[in-house]
């Protein structure tokens, strides 16, 4: 928005003239995103923990400190993430591009259905909310519009192929097959992250370092001369995602302030689904989907636990993790909380170094 009221001023002054840049308004964006969240956290955390009174319902079958200290602690605060993003997204960002308006489909969307889930599981005080099934069937709803709608955006031969990294000229192309899967990759991507948000700052770190990465991925695909240098699959107006991810950043790292350890405010499902929902769309449209697997590989271990835990139990009658998703395990063996979330940040940080590589390893 600022875009279109501050660009013809240019004229007038010339410092005006840095808007046109997507670099200055990936800065803006983030800038404002996060002095959003630190000026409104407070408000909103009183507001929430006066509608919902006790809080978040805590798994009677997790980590038995959890009923202790977490208890009363308000959830839902996906709220102060959306808000801060999608504001500062639509004053920094070209509205004119279909990708950013694809991407905040699928968040809000996905918050949306988040914001359902943990409004049963506040009001009728247990942790079930949704119904797995209609949680997917919505989470597949819009993944399908968005995909199919990114799919009409994008241009040149690749434009329906998974494109793989490393290798300069190898993908696969999927026809119309690529809207199902960009599907599966942002359903996959929004519970990944929803299974991994179980301790205090656990799951918004992990996701303010794949927004910078995407960041970067973003600008560079969008921009032509440094896509060819780099051997890269140009996606023509996908630089825009930079401003997305940008005010994705800004808003998680607000976020954070309130959710470090010990959390004044959980995010719930409402800020879990619709970020990890973001992250996916981002890869679909910037043609990355296997580097987000690389990126977001924290995301997938702790979803693999869960699967492998399910399954196995099912199987056997036996458990191969002490609890699942795996951040519970290293509870259950006696890590504290803070040694969990540190080390996950670690392993989340050396990931995106090695999604980083694939950019130029080609």
């Amino acid at each position: 928005m600022f875009m279109y009221f501050l660009r013809p001023l240019s004229e007038h002054f010339i410092l005006f003239n840095l808007v046109r840049y997507i670099t200055f308004r990936a800065g803006a964006a983030c800038l404002t995103a996060l002095v959003l969240s630190l000026l409104l956290g407070p408000c909103v955390i009183r507001w929430l923990k006066k509608v919902q009174g006790q809080g978040q319902p805590i798994r009677e079958d997790g980590p038995a400190r959890h009923l202790i200290e977490k208890k009363g602690t308000p959830t839902m605060g996906g709220l102060l993430i959306l808000f801060a993003l999608t504001i500062s997204t639509l004053l920094w960002v070209d509205l004119r591009n279909g990708y950013v308006w694809a991407t905040l489909f699928v968040t809000l969307g996905y918050g949306a259905l988040g914001f359902w889930d943990d409004y049963l599981k506040v009001t009728k005080r247990n942790t079930k909310g949704v119904s797995g099934r209609t949680k997917l069937y919505a989470q597949a709803g819009i993944g399908l519009i968005a995909a199919i709608w990114i799919s009409s955006l994008a241009r040149g031969p690749l434009s329906m192929a998974l494109v793989f990294p490393i290798f300069k000229d190898a993908a696969l192309q999927l026809g119309y097959l690529f809207p199902v899967f960009g599907m599966l990759v942002m359903m996959g991507a929004s519970n990944a992250v929803n299974l991994t948000d179980g301790l205090d700052g656990l799951a918004i770190v992990p996701t303010i370092i794949c927004a910078g990465v995407f960041t970067l991925i973003a600008y560079l695909v969008g921009n032509h001369v440094f896509a060819e240098y780099l051997k890269l699959n140009p996606v023509v107006d996908a630089g825009e995602l930079a401003v997305f991810c940008s005010a994705l950043i800004g808003a998680g790292l607000g976020f954070l302030w309130f959710n470090a350890p010990p959390a004044a405010v959980f995010m719930g499902d409402i800020g879990a689904l619709a970020i990890g929902g973001a992250l996916g769309a981002v890869a679909v449209a910037t043609k990355h989907e296997i580097v987000l697997t690389i990126v977001g590989g924290l995301f997938v271990v702790e979803t693999v636990s869960v699967i492998v835990q399910v399954f196995w139990y099912k199987r056997t009658g036996n458990r191969v993790f002490l609890m699942a998703p795996l951040h519970h395990h290293f509870e259950k063996k006696g890590w504290a909380e803070p040694t969990i979330v540190i080390r996950f940040w670690i392993i989340s940080m050396i990931l995106a170094l090695v999604g980083l590589a694939t950019l130029k390893i080609r």
